[in-house]
């Protein structure tokens, strides 16, 4: 099915998440939605992130995609279950990978960077009771990160000061993991190498996402019969594209402003 696949962040961090799916089905057609206007998500309110959840739940369902992945943390835990009663249409969302960091913990220490809005919700309290029993889970809201990112500031002063003071009660706590609950933060993982000891793991569930995607799609029969060569990839903004262009590198891709 040549249909695309969907997807939408509450900005530019979700093609961390892209980039996993198109690595891993290079014959599938995306569209990908960066509500950087309204980014981050993560501040606002719970009626607030559902509301923009619709809003780019409907614009990609006007362009026919077959399967919508929620590419933010902050969205999936708040608006998920909504969106997947919402209409007839597979939906792929993002939890923090606590499970397999409290499998692959040795300390029992784990820790998670995320925002305000995914620490806050009930589906990040239940999954990191369900799985993490037994486990500390030591929570850093990564509060100004996020804004950052999506002004293109990776390796500024502000950013690195921010990590360093966020990073400080995790390793305090003898953490091994480090959960990323926001897609937007593996474009963090260069800085974080350099302030954590080699030993802590970093987690995150692109890879993981990408793979849900893939066995969904063959499990309705939906995967694309078509080539890496003749699939598209078209990426939209509600601002200025050159920080979204500059994430995806040298990927062959359309960028588009789109009112949305």
């Amino acid at each position: 099915m040549d249909s695309p696949i969907g997807i939408f962040d509450s900005g530019v961090g979700g093609t961390s998440i892209w980039k996993e799916i198109n690595q891993l089905l290079p014959g599938e057609s995306t569209i990908y939605l960066a509500d950087s206007r309204n980014a981050p998500y993560g501040e606002k309110s719970e009626d607030a992130i559902l509301q923009l959840s619709i809003k780019n739940t409907e614009y990609l369902l006007s362009q026919n995609c077959k399967i919508i992945v929620v590419a933010c943390n902050t969205a999936s835990t708040n608006a998920f279950e909504y969106l997947r009663s919402y209409v007839d249409v597979p939906f792929i969302g993002i939890v923090p990978a606590i499970k397999p960091a409290a499998l692959q913990t040795k300390t029992g220490k784990v820790g998670v960077l995320a925002t305000k809005g995914t620490l806050a919700s009930s589906l990040f309290h239940h999954t990191t009771k369900l799985h993490a029993s037994g486990i500390r889970v030591i929570e850093q809201e990564g509060a100004g990160l996020v804004a950052l990112i999506e002004a293109g500031k990776l390796e500024s002063i502000e950013i690195k000061s921010l990590l360093q003071r966020y990073l400080e009660p995790m390793l305090q706590a003898d953490i091994d993991c480090l959960v990323l609950g926001c897609t937007h933060y593996p474009y963090l993982i260069p800085l974080l190498r350099n302030e954590l000891p080699d030993h802590i793991a970093i987690i995150d569930s692109g890879a993981a996402v990408a793979k849900q995607t893939k066995h969904v799609l063959q499990r309705d029969g939906k995967l694309s019969g078509i080539t890496a060569a003749l699939s598209y990839n078209h990426f939209y903004s509600n601002t200025d594209s050159s920080v979204l262009e500059k994430l995806l590198g040298t990927a062959t891709v359309s960028v588009s402003y789109l009112d949305f």
